[in-house]
C-alpha cells in the first residue's frame, strides 16, 4: 500500500483579492503561509518519498513550508503540467466583476463547468488532459514502485487528480471543491484507492 497526499497551495493574495489567477505567478498572503506551515504540522510523522509541485510559486512555497513543518528535505520533481487551469482572458479580473459584467450564471459556468472554457483559456477538461498524462507516468509510477507522495498543486490541477481517483463523473466534479492548505490523504493499493483522510 501507497499513500498519495494532495495539497493546494494555500491562499494566494489574488485568492485574497477575489481575482482569477490561472498560469499568473502571484505570492501566498500570511493567511496563506500559515496555512502551509499548518498542513505540514498535520502531516508532521507520515512517511514521504518524494514530493511534486507545479511550475508556480505559491504552489513551491506552500510545499517549502510543509516540508519545513514536517521537518524532512524531500527531493522535490517541478512540472508545469500540474499548474492550474489558465483563466485567458480572466486571469487578474476580480470575480464579483465579471458576475456584474457577464452575469452570475455565465461566471459559474466557466468557473466550474467541466468542458466549457473561458475566454483564450483551458476549461478543467483541457487541464485534465494536461494534468493526467503526467500523473499516470510519473506520481503514480512512484508510487507503483511503493513510494509515499506528496503533490502540492492547484485547485483545478488537484480537481482532475481527484476526478481520476475516485471516479468522479463530468457532473460529480462540479460540486468538488479543494480546499486551500488541506491536505487530502488517499491509501492506495495497487490503482484502487482503499481510504481517504481530511486533515483539515
Amino acid at each position: 500500500m501507497s499513500k498519495l497526499i494532495l495539497v493546494r497551495h494555500g491562499q494566494s493574495l489574488w485568492n485574497l483579492e477575489n481575482r482569477f489567477t490561472g498560469w499568473v505567478d502571484v505570492p501566498l498572503t500570511e493567511k496563506g503561509r500559515a496555512e502551509a506551515t499548518r498542513a505540514g504540522e498535520r502531516l508532521k510523522g507520515t512517511e514521504v518519498h518524494v514530493a511534486y509541485t507545479s511550475g508556480l510559486q505559491r504552489a513551491q512555497e506552500t510545499l517549502r513550508l510543509i516540508m519545513g513543518a514536517m521537518e524532512v528535505d524531500l527531493p522535490v520533481i517541478r512540472d508545469s503540467a500540474l499548474n492550474e487551469r489558465d483563466y485567458g482572458d480572466l486571469a487578474g479580473l476580480n470575480k464579483d466583476d465579471m458576475r456584474k459584467k457577464y452575469g452570475e450564471e455565465q461566471v459559474h459556468i466557466w468557473r466550474r463547468s467541466y468542458d466549457v472554457a473561458p475566454p483564450g483559456g483551458e476549461s478543467l477538461k483541457d487541464t485534465r488532459a494536461r494534468t493526467l498524462p503526467f500523473f499516470e507516468r510519473a506520481i503514480m509510477g512512484d508510487m507503483r514502485q511503493g513510494k509515499n507522495v506528496l503533490v502540492v498543486a492547484h485547485g483545478n490541477s488537484n480537481r482532475s487528480i481527484v476526478m481520476a481517483l475516485e471516479n468522479l463523473t463530468t457532473e460529480q466534479v462540479l460540486e468538488l471543491n479543494l480546499e486551500t492548505g488541506v491536505p487530502l490523504v488517499y491509501e492506495l493499493d495497487g490503482e484502487t484507492v482503499v481510504n481517504k483522510t481530511i486533515l483539515s
